[in-house]
């Protein structure tokens, strides 16, 4: 590359269901929710990432927030390539005499189809990008965590995310077997409020849901160390009126309890395809949680449970993918499991 490196910026992106982290120079330069808002009439964007984040349920008739991603697949391409391109401009927010041309990676679920892999590959296209390659969410997860994939080692990693938790087994530097369920972070948030609907005759918003998960989110009715109850706010749809109501730890865990089960439904079913000599390794590596559902408490012993396998929380979960897209990103010539 040599003096012709400068004009070039490679950037690698976790475009998430629910949040999107964009990697530049080993940093996290931007770590923002997925989501857009524009103007009904124009289509003018008004604000991209946390500022639209905040107006989400807010909103009057002119003005509108969509999140472009769901099930961890591009569902608005139009407002998917104004939020890329929007997350792009926050990494140098200087004005430029030239844009660079951009060589990204961005990583994608295991069970997507051709026609949403062109879709996402099409966006980046659009949003600026010269050079693409994708990624599969676990092969990122599992470079993210610090595993070798190339050995003829198996791993097994399960990325629960926004949209879509997504179940591999890796070895030699692909992936032999994998699962990919649409049943994930927005799934637990929408059992919260459905639960604080039937239970409490309380109507909560999205993001309210969002927060009660990440307060008093739990996978088991029994931690060791339990969070304190939590205060939530919402419309009693008694009278009208708002309110204030206090749920704890195990009303939650009861809440998601079905959404898990599914969950672990969807490991067992993945355990069951694996080749016995993966299996053999698996019995000793144990299973790697990856993405933001791993934070929910007590989720690893939930699993362990079911499994009788160890399990075993990744640091920082949340951005493991994306660190793992960014080590992606400097190998792209050596690793031949990228998709171009």
């Amino acid at each position: 590359m040599g003096f012709f490196s400068f004009l070039t910026q490679e950037i690698a992106i976790d475009l998430g269901t629910a949040n999107t982290v964009i990697i530049h120079n080993d940093r996290v330069v931007v770590d923002e929710p997925s989501i857009v808002a524009m103007e009904r009439n124009t289509g003018k964007v008004i604000a991209v990432g946390k500022q639209a984040m905040q107006m989400h349920g807010k909103t009057h008739e002119n003005i509108k927030t969509i999140r472009p991603l769901r099930d961890g697949v591009i569902a608005d391409f139009n407002a998917a390539e104004y939020m890329i391109r929007g997350l792009i401009k926050m990494i140098n927010p200087g004005r430029r005499l030239f844009a660079p041309s951009l060589r990204m990676v961005i990583c994608i679920p295991s069970g997507i189809t051709e026609v949403e892999k062109r879709a996402v590959k099409d966006s980046a296209e659009h949003a600026g990008g010269k050079e693409v390659y994708l990624i599969h969410e676990p092969m990122a997860a599992a470079l993210g965590i610090g595993i070798d994939v190339e050995e003829p080692m198996g791993n097994m990693i399960v990325d629960i995310g926004g949209g879509t938790s997504d179940i591999a087994i890796i070895a030699l530097g692909g992936i032999v077997c994998d699962k990919s369920i649409r049943i994930a972070g927005d799934e637990l948030t929408a059992d919260v409020e459905e639960y604080m609907r039937r239970q409490h005759n309380i109507l909560v918003g999205e993001r309210t849901a969002e927060r009660i998960k990440i307060e008093v989110g739990a996978a088991i009715p029994d931690l060791d160390n339990p969070p304190p109850d939590y205060p939530v706010h919402g419309r009693d749809l008694m009278t009208g009126v708002p309110k204030e109501i206090y749920v704890s730890y195990t009303e939650i865990a009861h809440a998601l309890d079905k959404s898990i089960s599914k969950i672990e439904e969807a490991i067992l079913n993945a355990l069951e395809i694996t080749p016995p000599e993966l299996a053999a390794d698996i019995y000793r590596t144990g299973i790697y949680l990856t993405g933001g559902g791993a934070l929910l408490r007590g989720l690893d012993k939930r699993v362990s449970l079911k499994t009788k396998l160890p399990v075993h929380v990744a640091e920082d979960p949340l951005r493991a993918v994306a660190r793992g897209t960014g080590i992606a990103l400097k190998n792209a010539d050596k690793f031949p499991f990228l998709i171009r």
